[in-house]
């Protein structure tokens, strides 16, 4: 409750000086650079986690090819173990890594429009980012931890 009265009373402010401004209150400025931000870094963080998972593919398509075709393997589908022949596996994770490698580039596309976007909202509200070379080392680092969940993919298999 204390966040819907605090909601209606800085909706109160911008209604109290909106009318002598033409654009939008400061306040609402960097909230929605800020938001626009967010959502580039979650696109960051889930291409990520897909290349860890692409990477995953990759492994186990490269050590099942070495294995004699009608040996037992045993896959994870949906949380269930499912006993299948490593014939019947090995074109379902090919196929799934080509999804996933599918993903990655159309979120790589989204990164790419969100930036402009995130670069035209900066010159046309004449943003300044403090620090913005440490931003970017920061950026980076949180890439790598992010890179730490990818192993929540369900295409686990193991061959016996």
């Amino acid at each position: 409750m204390a966040t819907s009265s605090s909601n209606s009373a800085a909706g109160a402010k911008p209604n109290n000086t909106g009318a002598k401004q033409a654009g939008p209150a400061a306040e609402q400025v960097v909230a929605g650079f800020q938001r626009m931000r967010q959502e580039q870094r979650s696109l960051a963080s889930k291409a990520a986690e897909l290349e860890m998972e692409i990477n995953e593919h990759s492994l186990v398509i490269e050590t099942l090819r070495d294995v004699d075709p009608s040996r037992k393997c045993f896959r994870m589908v949906g949380g269930v173990l499912v006993e299948r022949t490593v014939k019947e596996v090995l074109p379902a994770l090919e196929s799934n890594k080509e999804q996933i490698s599918r993903i990655v580039e159309t979120i790589s596309t989204q990164m790419q429009t969100k930036g402009r976007e995130l670069n035209e909202y900066r010159e046309r509200y004449n943003i300044r980012l403090v620090g913005e070379e440490e931003g970017a080392g920061k950026a980076a680092s949180g890439t790598q931890d992010s890179e730490g969940g990818g192993a929540k993919g369900g295409a686990g298999v193991l061959v016996s």
